[in-house]
Formats: structure tokens, C-alpha cells, sequence
């Protein structure tokens, strides 16, 4: 009588190899902390924006944030939670896409030959995503840490000051090209790789797509040029009184309202 033990070869099939969802839920995880870090980048930018309307109006924004409104007085212990929250997202999104990056020597050289051979201009935006990603790991980490430690030095002057007078200016510039053609590629790729917005014809829909990321970039590369120059002019003038809060004239004391 033949034996039903489910064996081939000597090989159990309960031993057989099986196909592992880990993968895919960590690129899963990848793209969607992605995601919301790149949203988070664009309201960012629009916040610190604020600066090029009036000093009053990114006052208001930014004590919005503290729950000014709310409570009567600002509380910036608001914002480190906020901050913090963005820090655990951007570490796991930053170990998250660590592991597809070449480790060694023989699989960078692998990358460098296959990336000559199709020359791909995506394949091109992955290395340029992979550079970048590996720059705002030191730079956004400072960025944050020092928020997160001193959020009440937020404001017209505060922030200025941080800029101008505490040297900051060269770090964001940096971090300004780094984080918006990191945010971009990585949102074009997200769209492409998990068909977002395609109709019909793939290749005419990644041109499309393509050409909104150079937009998108460009946009915000310039928003942000203009918003650092507006902080540097800003402290520049201030600098004789640095560390001096800015407070609107209607809410001082005295003032009528």
C-alpha cells in the first residue's frame, strides 16, 4: 500500500519553502510613510511661506499651531508633539527604504552597469532619490531634533534669527534641494508604481506624470528659495536684536482692540 505522508524525495512538503509576505508589506509601509511625509513637506513649505505675506500673518499660523486660539495662551509643547510624531515616521520610512540600497561594492557596481546600459531616466531618478534620502537623514534629523527641543522659537524673529544669526541659512538651503527632489521623485514613483492616475495608455500617463513632478519641484524649489531669502533679510535686519520676540502690534499691551 503506498505510504500518504506527503514526502518527495525525502522532503517533507510541510519543509517546502514558502513565499514570504513580508516584502510587500514593508514596501506597503514604505510607500505610505512616504506618502505622508511628503504631504507633511508641502504644508510645511506653505507654512513657513507664510513669512512672505506679513510678519503678522505667520505669527497667527504659527500660534495657530501652539493652540493660541484655543486656550488663550500658546502652548509650543503642541508642536513637539507634532514633531516628534514626524521624526518616528521619518526614522521608519528611512530604515524602511534603507534595505534597497546597494550594501556592497560588487552590488554597486551591478547598479552602476545596469544603469548605463538602459540609460532610463527613472532609473536616473532612483539614484538622485537614493543620494538625497541618504543627505535628509542627517539633515532633517538635525532639523527636527532642534524643533522639537526649542519649539517656542517659532515666529517672524524667532525663526529669522535661527536662520540669519545662528547660521542656520546653509543647512536649509541643502536640505531645501534635498527634500523636494527626494519628495518629488518619491512621489512620482509611488503614483507610477501603484498605477495612480492611469488611464488606459502607461506610457503616456508616466510622461504626464513626469512632467507634473518637474512642475511640482520647480514650484516649491522656488517658494522656498523666496521664503529663505525673506527669513535671511529678515534676521540680517534684526540681528542687533536677536533672540528678541516678535509680537503684532494688536496684541500688545496698550494696543486697542
Amino acid at each position: 500500500m503506498a505510504s500518504t505522508s506527503p514526502t518527495i524525495a525525502g522532503a517533507g512538503l510541510a519543509e517546502r519553502p514558502r513565499r514570504s509576505r513580508v516584502p510587500a508589506r514593508l514596501d506597503l509601509l514604505q510607500s505610505a510613510t512616504g506618502l505622508v511625509l511628503a504631504l507633511f513637506m508641502w504644508g510645511h513649505m506653505f507654512f513657513v511661506s507664510t513669512i512672505l505675506v506679513s510678519k503678522d500673518f505667520m505669527w497667527t499660523v504659527t500660534k495657530m499651531f501652539e493652540g493660541y486660539f484655543i486656550f488663550g495662551r500658546p502652548y509650543p509643547g503642541i508642536v513637539s508633539v507634532i514633531v516628534f510624531g514626524i521624526l518616528v515616521l521619518f526614522v521608519a520610512h528611512a530604515f524602511l527604504a534603507v534595505r534597497k540600497l546597494p550594501i556592497s561594492f560588487r552590488q554597486w557596481q551591478m547598479y552602476r552597469g545596469h544603469m548605463k546600459v538602459m540609460k532610463h531616466e527613472d532609473t536616473t531618478l532612483w539614484w538622485v532619490q537614493a543620494v538625497t534620502g541618504f543627505m535628509l537623514f542627517f539633515l532633517v534629523t538635525v532639523h527636527l531634533y532642534q524643533m522639537l527641543m526649542h519649539p517656542g522659537l517659532i515666529g517672524p524673529y524667532e525663526s529669522a534669527d535661527r536662520v540669519w544669526t545662528g547660521r542656520w541659512w546653509p543647512l536649509y538651503l541643502v536640505m531645501l534641494f534635498a527634500v523636494e527632489l527626494h519628495g518629488g521623485i518619491g512621489l512620482y514613483r509611488l503614483a507610477v508604481k501603484w498605477g495612480w492616475f492611469e488611464r488606459g495608455d502607461a506610457d503616456a500617463t508616466r510622461a504626464t506624470l513626469k512632467k507634473a513632478k518637474w512642475v511640482l519641484t520647480v514650484f516649491f524649489l522656488v517658494l522656498g528659495l523666496a521664503t529663505l531669502a525673506a527669513y535671511m533679510k529678515i534676521g540680517y535686519e534684526h540681528a542687533d536684536r536677536a533672540g528678541e520676540r516678535y509680537v503684532p502690534a494688536s496684541v500688545q499691551p496698550g494696543a486697542v482692540q
